[in-house]
């Protein structure tokens, strides 16, 4: 069978898997004794050596093979979890992310894993001579499965059984025979495995599924499911269906699996169906019902990123003639046009929220990757760090996502390595040993903010101007106007480093350039706040990236301005008596807050043609716990547009996010209200 068709979702899965090892390891650290995080981690690995030994990956699958051997003699309580462990485990799972990741470059996903496959060998054959023993006498009481048994069911059908038993399910093989008279037999075999997946999950069926549907075979064919029913009530169901004329239920005999499964053969068998051990799930979890499992995987369906943009590129079209069909149904006023339009524009917003959904990830998926970088780079360091993870439910455009994590992990790095002290360090200025570093996400109008925030030494503003100097980015003139910001900023040139010595880490005078570059590819800003002893905080500013955005048009002397409803409080009409002055700055008291006011015709030095009157158009804007009030000629009204850049000739345009095209033609500029906002 052609492999190439089920690449993507092996690549994908593999990926999960490998998150979810990393994760349950970092759990498994803290809490040694907890077996259900070992077999949480049992159960990754166990798949991922199904799907690879099926995709013909035999690095991948005999690592995991391996690392699954250690991992059931702690599950078997055979062996402790300990540092040493722990290390070796965490090395494989490296070794796995690389082949992995080699794979999905196109490459042939082969490593040489000898070195984690002998250390692994080792743990395991470190077991003292009673508990060997204790095993052999333990693989001698229990049967050997009869041969036909064996050649029916392949390994990754073998564990699925097994754990499902360990878990309370029973296994049962079911015959099924169509009356000879059943004209559609293709329909009744559907309604046979509608009937059995709400009961359980559905492991073999012979003839194959596809040789079902296609009605491949003569009157009878056989089934074997996983569930929590009894023999009767499973037989019943079935027989409930018309024109079957039999269903026989026989509990499958389990005799000697665990034999099986202790004493497998060193080489790693390949299972008769690569889409059984790829497309399937690994058995419903505890306290998890089976056709709930089964429910979400025909629910999930994996789809390349490229039709999404194609799709994302075919609506914003259709928005456009959507604003312009509103318009002439305005000027036209007929009634039935007006419905139509009307109609047409709730059903496109339904449509257009379900496309905005489909292209959000949490941006979970980049943090996750974070404690575990963190918990290495400590050790590698000699420093106590502790890394808390705020907002990582924050929904990011997945085209950012994709290109977000290496700059994230440069600053990360600089924090660990620049930022937080040394132990002794910390405790000698009155800190505590353990420094902390803080990765916050959080919306703010059409933006996304990620904060990189440590409590370490912070950046010395005469060292950083001090190599400034020497490596001649900046001139003895410009250096002594450098405001801090405008100093610590420095850093972000090229080739720039202030590491005393070089390390693995950082300090090779490469990253933060690249960082800055990455994130204004991105359409987004990175920025720096610091104070000497007390740590550093790095905030990155992204667009969501949405193309299509709902806004607030608005009218300055004869020019159209939108503002992203995202970033409105509300709109207000204010008497021109009430506007106050504070630190030569217009302000006004808005609901007992002090919001300052600032003009979009000065700001955007729109030519006067009309006086001001008594009272002024205000929209109160907020970036987070920070407001604004921007004076306006007048409120147009709400609309949804299409998001379009501005192009590379106006990259650095103060304050306007992109364009848009109205509906009767006109181009209305996008207000960035965070970049108002200090």
């Amino acid at each position: 069978m052609e492999m190439n068709q089920y690449l993507e979702v092996f690549i994908e899965e593999s990926k999960e898997h490998l998150q979810a090892c990393n994760e349950q390891l970092l759990e498994l650290e803290k809490k040694p004794e907890d077996i259900k995080i070992v077999n949480e981690i049992f159960r990754s690995a166990h798949t991922l050596k199904g799907m690879s030994a099926t995709m013909g990956y035999e690095d991948l699958a005999n690592l995991t093979h391996q690392m699954e051997n250690v991992l059931d003699a702690i599950r078997n309580q055979k062996m402790k979890v300990n540092a040493e462990i722990l290390d070796v485990v965490f090395q494989a799972v490296d070794d796995l992310e690389a082949m992995v990741h080699s794979i999905a470059e196109g490459g042939d996903g082969k490593r040489d894993v000898s070195e984690a496959v002998a250390k692994l060998k080792l743990i395991e054959m470190g077991q003292s001579s009673a508990q060997g023993e204790a095993k052999a006498e333990a693989a001698v009481a229990l049967a050997e499965p009869s041969a036909a048994v064996k050649s029916t069911y392949d390994e990754f059908e073998w564990t699925v059984i097994q754990q499902s038993r360990e878990q309370g399910f029973e296994t049962y093989e079911i015959s099924v025979a169509l009356r000879e008279d059943c004209l559609l037999k293709a329909a009744r075999v559907y309604m046979i495995f509608e009937v059995l997946e709400k009961i359980g999950e559905v492991i073999k069926a012979t003839p194959s599924v596809e040789q079902l549907e296609e009605e491949q075979f003569d009157q009878e064919f056989s089934v074997t499911i996983v569930t929590r029913q009894s023999r009767e009530d499973v037989q019943q169901k079935l027989l409930k269906v018309s024109e079957v004329e039999k269903a026989d239920v026989v509990p499958l005999s389990l005799d000697g699996l665990r034999q099986q499964e202790h004493e497998k053969e060193k080489e790693v068998r390949t299972p008769s169906s690569p889409a059984d051990s790829i497309v399937a799930e690994t058995l419903p979890k505890e306290e998890k019902k089976v056709p709930a499992a089964k429910q979400a995987s025909n629910k999930t369906i994996r789809v390349n990123i490229e039709r999404l943009d194609i799709l994302m590129n075919l609506f914003e079209e259709l928005v456009i003639d959507r604003g312009r069909l509103e318009q002439i149904s305005r000027e036209v006023n007929n009634q039935e046009l007006h419905e139509t339009v009307e109609h047409m524009s709730r059903i496109s917003g339904d449509l257009q929220n379900i496309i905005l959904n489909m292209r959000m990830v949490p941006i979970e998926t980049v943090f996750n990757r974070f404690p575990r970088m963190v918990r290495q780079l400590a050790r590698d360091l000699n420093k106590k760090i502790n890394l808390e993870i705020v907002g990582a439910e924050t929904e990011l455009d997945r085209t950012v996502i994709d290109e977000i994590g290496d700059p994230l992990v440069h600053l990360i790095r600089n924090a660990l390595d620049h930022g937080v002290e040394t132990p002794e360090i910390r405790k000698a200025n009155g800190k505590s040993e353990e420094g902390s570093v803080i990765l916050k996400a959080y919306h703010s109008g059409n933006h996304v903010f990620i904060e990189i925030e440590d409590d370490g030494a912070g950046i010395n503003k005469e060292k950083v101007i001090s190599k400034a100097l020497k490596n001649r980015i900046i001139t003895e003139q410009a250096a002594a106007v450098l405001s801090d910001k405008q100093a610590y900023e420095l850093i972000f040139a090229s080739g720039f480093s202030t590491a005393d010595k070089i390390s693995d880490v950082s300090g090779r005078g490469v990253g933060l350039d690249v960082v800055k570059n990455t994130i204004e590819s991105l359409g987004g800003s990175v920025s720096i706040d610091s104070k000497v002893g007390q740590g550093s905080i790095f905030s990155i500013q992204l667009p969501l990236t949405l193309s299509i955005i709902s806004v607030m048009l608005v009218e300055i002397e004869e020019e159209k301005f939108a503002i992203p409803l995202s970033s409105i409080i509300e709109t207000a009409i204010i008497k021109k008596g009430d506007i106050l002055s504070a630190h030569n700055q217009k302000v006004i008291d808005f609901r007992g807050k002090v919001v300052p006011l600032l003009s979009l015709k000065e700001i955007f030095n729109v030519p006067s043609e009309h006086q001001e009157g008594e009272f002024l158009s205000v929209v109160i804007v907020r970036k987070g716990e920070k407001m604004a009030g921007l004076i306006v000629d007048s409120f147009i009204g709400q609309q949804e547009v299409v998001l379009k850049s501005l192009g590379n000739y106006l990259t650095n345009v103060f304050a306007i996010s992109g364009a848009t095209i109205l509906g009767d033609g006109q181009v209305a500029l996008i207000v960035d209200c965070n970049a108002l906002i200090k």
